[in-house]
């Protein structure tokens, strides 16, 4: 329902902004904007549906050979320890817990075409737990904030991008990052459990929040003495080596169960396309509500208002002009990066402006591509507090994000 809301503010705003443009500003230009939008918007999401279907494929093939291997199993029993307070509504060592494990870790490896096919691979098994098909169960709620949250160990698209654009030192938004994502996740799992009414302070959810911050820690004390190139390096062969041993186990595990691996894999692959062509419409949907916002200029208005009320309040508004990408990362991914890389361009790579874009293009994640993609593939429709709890984590990290660039780079 709430997307619903926010879909239909997109055009009725949209619209609004361009007959002010038109009539006040004599601006002929902006409804063909908006209208062009549209089609690019469309055809974007076509293209992304379309390309997702040999990863979906190539991922749904590999989770079924692991499920009749008996990995998922596995990996149920041993996380179901934690996953039982996070996910109390999942049955005990049920397959699902060992797909949601999988998505999660892809995530913070930052493989994102790994981690989509595997998340829908988990909410097909949650779909199929729940008793009321067209609403979000408690566990995809839990699931997907935790999804959007965007903890991301090693950002190295993010690095990538500036060191193509001549950054003095492309890492030294690193550690911003990992702590600014890291806020955004710890939001995101306490306010749902809030919402979920899960108690934060039981024994093991204590212990893993705590191993948690000690493995973070320890991921940052690593990486922040390594030179720009040999973090690159080691970040990407580590996850490369780790999505091709679980490629790896899963046969193998296969193999010693003595199953037919082939068949298996042509068994879960066929799934790829229909899960592909599912997702069309509602993506197509989003894309072209959020086009279409942009076109019109209410975005820009938005930033503007937003740094004169800053202004009036005696505050700081150097971070104003960074805003646009936060804004716009629980909206479109593309679009978000895109805003960084203009943020870079217009105020230097170096520049506070341009690193705060960085850090909040790496602090969440495209909330509402999840929302809209996650709970399109299994016909979910009332999202219930799945939008509120995602945009809590994601304000979360923003705030972060702020604070954080004002402390390294301030």
């Amino acid at each position: 329902m709430v997307l619903n809301y926010i879909w239909v503010a997109f055009f009725i705003i949209a619209f609004v902004m361009g007959l002010v443009q038109l009539c006040f500003m004599g601006n002929t230009e902006v409804f063909p904007a908006m209208m062009t939008s549209t089609f690019e918007s469309s055809k974007t999401a076509f293209e992304i549906s379309l390309g997702l279907t040999g990863t979906l494929s190539l991922w749904l093939g590999i989770m079924k050979i692991g499920e009749k291997g008996g990995v998922i199993n596995v990996l149920s029993r041993l996380l179901s320890p934690i996953f039982c307070k996070l996910f109390p509504d999942i049955p005990k060592g049920h397959p699902v817990t060992g797909s949601i494990f999988m998505n999660l870790a892809a995530n913070m490896l930052g493989l994102d075409n790994a981690a989509t096919p595997l998340g829908l691979k988990a909410m097909e098994g949650m779909q199929e737990l729940n008793q009321k098909k067209d609403t979000a169960s408690n566990s995809m709620i839990m699931f997907l904030v935790l999804n959007t949250s965007g903890l991301t160990l090693i950002p190295i698209s993010i690095l990538v991008y500036r060191a193509q654009m001549g950054a003095a030192q492309p890492t030294d938004i690193f550690i911003p990052i990992l702590l600014a994502t890291f806020f955004s996740t710890i939001t995101g799992i306490v306010v749902t459990c809030l919402f979920q009414k899960i108690n934060l302070f039981n024994r093991t959810l204590m212990l893993t929040l705590g191993g948690l911050c000690a493995a973070v820690g320890l991921i940052i004390w690593g990486f922040s003495g390594m030179e720009k190139e040999k973090m690159q390096v080691v970040s990407t062969l580590v996850a490369n080596i780790l999505l091709f041993s679980i490629i790896i186990s899963f046969i193998v595990a296969g193999l010693i169960k003595k199953i037919n691996v082939y068949e298996a894999f042509i068994e879960g692959a066929k799934d790829g396309f229909n899960t592909a062509i599912r997702i069309i419409p509602y993506l197509v949907a989003i894309l072209v509500g959020i086009g279409v916002f942009r076109a019109s200029g209410a975005m820009d208005m938005l930033i503007k208002g937003i740094s004169n009320t800053i202004a009036l309040c005696g505050m700081n508004t150097d971070f104003v002009e960074a805003l646009p990408t936060a804004i716009m990362k629980p909206l479109s991914g593309s679009g978000a990066r895109g805003m960084m890389i203009d943020a870079m361009q217009t105020h230097g790579v170096d520049s506070f402006v341009g690193r705060l874009s960085c850090i909040f293009q790496g602090s969440t994640d495209t909330t509402f591509y999840i929302l809209a993609v996650y709970f399109g593939s299994v016909s979910v429709k009332n999202t219930r507090h799945a939008v509120t709890c995602g945009l809590l984590a994601d304000l979360a990290g923003i705030i972060a994000a702020i604070f954080i660039a004002y402390a390294f780079f301030g």
